[in-house]
């Protein structure tokens, strides 16, 4: 069975900047009060006229020219989201127009913030199966579109980004090692749009009463998020005989900085073995794992070999964490 590795990283986040000083201005909060709670002064938000798809293919270019390939040796794109340009067609379908990968197919993956990382355990086991070569993962969304800039508890936290990792062949053992997936529904009314969907379709009455909007209850899910990071990142370690000194890098969801502390110092790891980088994007959903994954790299926190652990809690509930060698 042939191994599957990561060959390439690109990343793309919009020019415009919401910093905390202009949500003062938009809602009842402070620098202050967002920074202590959840370690974010700024979030990229798109402007009216970029749609998912189009930060999409933007990552997707960029991953594409760091491998030296074009699009057309794509097998299969996965676009993870919540936000997708429309219901359908499926938001793989207008990236994969846009980029011309004309022997590719593909589809849209929802699970929230956990969306990459089911990506990547998908597109590894595509590989590995030995039906695909190269399959681009793609995280992509624009949580400003869905986000009430009246609620100062949900509108702080989100920003708009896209990532996309390319996964293709390797030698056998290279690259993924596992991965340990769950998911709880009991706990799908903490973190939810209500509106929208077959259950309760747009109406007048739904705008109205600001239901197409994500809404939260942030302790609930603080707490969840918290236990089950650790406690899946701890089983997934213990499945392959590993431990926290062995772990070179964490690289968490970026939904919350004290969630990221909090669990990295249950695993037992040290600060230079977790990656932070929400200050700067706030929480994107599906893009974060690979927006730190590209601060990581930048600032040399990864080599060749290194045990790298991708984990991530989102809205169903959601849990995703993967054990990957790193290899390039």
């Amino acid at each position: 069975m042939p191994g599957a590795k990561i060959s390439a990283l690109g990343c793309y986040v919009p020019p415009n900047v919401l910093t905390n000083h202009d949500l003062e201005k938009m809602v009842e909060t402070s620098d202050q009060w967002i920074l202590e709670r959840t370690g974010i002064a700024e979030r990229h938000i798109a402007p009216p006229e970029m749609a998912t798809s189009d930060m999409a293919v933007e990552a997707a270019k960029v991953a594409l020219a760091e491998r030296g390939i074009e699009a057309a040796e794509l097998d299969a794109i996965i676009v993870c989201t919540v936000t997708p340009d429309m219901f359908f067609p499926a938001t793989a379908c207008l990236v994969q127009d846009r980029l011309g990968a004309k022997g590719a197919w593909g589809f849209d993956l929802v699970a929230a913030c956990s969306g990459f990382i089911y990506g990547l355990t998908t597109a590894a086991h595509l590989v590995m199966a030995g039906t695909h070569k190269k399959v681009l993962v793609i995280g992509s969304d624009t949580m400003s579109r869905i986000i009430d800039y009246t609620d100062r508890g949900t509108c702080v936290l989100f920003g708009d980004g896209a990532g996309a990792m390319l996964i293709e062949q390797g030698e056998p053992g290279e690259g993924f090692c596992g991965f340990l997936n769950e998911i709880d529904g009991s706990g799908g009314d903490y973190l939810k749009m209500p509106a929208g969907g077959s259950r309760m379709p747009a109406t007048a009455e739904t705008v109205a009463k600001r239901l197409h909007y994500v809404k939260q209850e942030g302790s609930q899910v603080f707490k969840y998020a918290v236990r089950k990071m650790y406690e899946c990142s701890r089983d997934l370690l213990e499945r392959h005989g590993l431990s926290a000194k062995d772990v070179k890098l964490l690289i968490p969801h970026q939904a919350n900085r004290r969630i990221i502390t909090a669990a990295a110092e249950r695993l037992g790891l040290d600060c230079d073995q977790v990656i932070i980088d929400i200050d700067k994007y706030g929480n994107t959903t599906a893009a974060t794992i690979p927006l730190a994954t590209r601060d990581a790299v930048e600032q040399g926190r990864l080599k060749k070999g290194d045990a790298v652990v991708f984990a991530a809690v989102g809205a169903g509930f959601t849990v995703g964490v993967n054990l990957w060698r790193w290899a390039y």
